[in-house]
């Protein structure tokens, strides 16, 4: 969130109301004047303005929003970050795990994967941005399926499991506010699968192909990378394109024209299967990613310049970075928040932050803070990491966030 605090957010937004209600009263008194009023017809309404959405209000920043689930009670809960408003989800007995695709929550259960709208999102448009909020609602349960995966675009939602493959979801069907009937992509196998450029990207195609498919929507084959990423582990969606963690670095790929390509963003170096980056972190939109590397250790991938950077950190429990210019942040075992100069390596901040053991920890990190979860505590902290890990504000919570994710970008 900005610099300036929660009262100048909702200046902000109070602001924006107010010249929303006086463009309505002029267009009112238009009407009214000479003579008695007529009800427009079809062809002499105004049409609905660029990146409408019916039911939601479009901000001119970003509404981000923390989803929080409590392992041990089943509890769930959305913080808006924006009003500091928290809404209560509906109770699960069994919180596994918590995933989000930018607007959607995921809680992975004993009995499936539960979606919830959390009514906050970003719409990129390359050269221009769309940012909505609207209600927090429950959408439903996505039965049989422990959701190891899940990638989406604007009309596709990719739910990958290893007890039930990969489901093909209508997302517009979800932003209605109901969880379709999923259709089978035959020959997927338990990888995941990325919806990009309108295609699906799909890691594990089976005996004899390659590790990386593209296939349209229907699920035919379009056609296989050439680029070689053997034990394919890890993906993110970045601006430049989509990353896999292969066995010996990266694989990128894009696509222009309607054509895909991969390029191979080698490690450099050999580097043990304990050492390799498998679970990507990064700011949506950001194209520097990072993830542990081995016991003592963080490695950072910037795909713009296709160069890897091992950071020795000491060992952690979870690190992320806002991107280009911005620091990596690193908790370790210790319970102490460092932020590192990427190009230097060097350690620039410190913070004792929470108590030393601490787990199921997640940094999650916008355009100008970080938030980290204390579940032992039950709080949230906001961190603003260009300010040396200034502690900008403290969410106390009457339950443990075991899990956390932002949604809104």
């Amino acid at each position: 969130m900005p610099c300036g605090g929660t009262e100048a957010w909702k200046t902000r937004i109070a602001t924006a109301l107010s010249c929303a209600t006086l463009v309505g009263s002029g267009l009112l008194v238009g009407c009214q004047s000479g003579g008695a009023a007529k009800a427009p017809s079809k062809a002499s309404a105004p049409a609905k303005p660029h990146g409408y959405v019916e039911g939601a209000e479009e901000a001119s920043e970003q509404q981000s929003r923390l989803v929080l689930a409590d392992a041990g009670t089943g509890a769930g809960k959305v913080l808006d970050l924006i009003t500091e408003d928290i809404t209560s989800l509906e109770g699960s007995d069994d919180v596994q795990g918590l995933r989000t695709d930018g607007r959607f929550a995921y809680l992975s259960t004993a009995g499936g994967t539960h979606v919830v709208d959390t009514g906050a999102w970003t719409v990129d448009h390359g050269a221009h941005v769309h940012y909505y909020r609207a209600a927090i609602r429950d959408v439903g349960p996505i039965p049989g399926t422990d959701a190891a995966y899940i990638h989406s675009d604007q009309a596709v939602t990719a739910v990958s499991s290893s007890q039930a493959g990969t489901q093909l979801l209508d997302r517009m069907k979800l932003e209605d506010g109901t969880v379709p009937f999923g259709s089978a992509l035959i020959g997927a196998g338990s990888g995941a699968v990325v919806p990009y450029k309108e295609h699906l990207l799909v890691t594990s195609a089976g005996a004899g192909k390659g590790p990386v498919e593209v296939r349209d929507r229907e699920g035919a084959r379009v056609t296989a990378l050439k680029a070689p990423c053997t034990q394919v582990r890890g993906e993110a969606v970045t601006r430049r394109g989509v990353v896999f963690g292969c066995a010996d670095g990266a694989l990128l790929v894009s696509e222009d024209k309607g054509t895909f390509d991969a390029e191979k963003i080698p490690y450099g170096t050999a580097v043990r299967a304990s050492e390799r980056a498998v679970d990507f972190h990064h700011r949506a939109g950001s194209t520097t990613l990072v993830a542990r590397s081995g016991d003592d250790a963080v490695r950072v991938l910037d795909v713009t310049d296709r160069a890897w950077t091992r950071i020795e950190t000491g060992p952690v429990v979870a690190a992320n970075t806002a991107g280009e210019g911005s620091p990596l942040l690193a908790l370790g075992t210790d319970g102490v928040l460092t932020a590192y100069d990427i190009a230097t390596k060097k350690s620039v901040a410190r913070e004792e932050l929470l108590p030393k053991g601490a787990e199921s920890v997640a940094i999650e990190v916008d355009t100008a803070r970080a938030y980290v979860n204390d579940a032992a505590a039950r709080k949230v902290y906001e961190i603003d990491y260009n300010d040396r890990l200034r502690l900008a504000r403290t969410f106390p919570l009457d339950f443990a966030p075991t899990y956390m994710a932002e949604t809104g970008r």
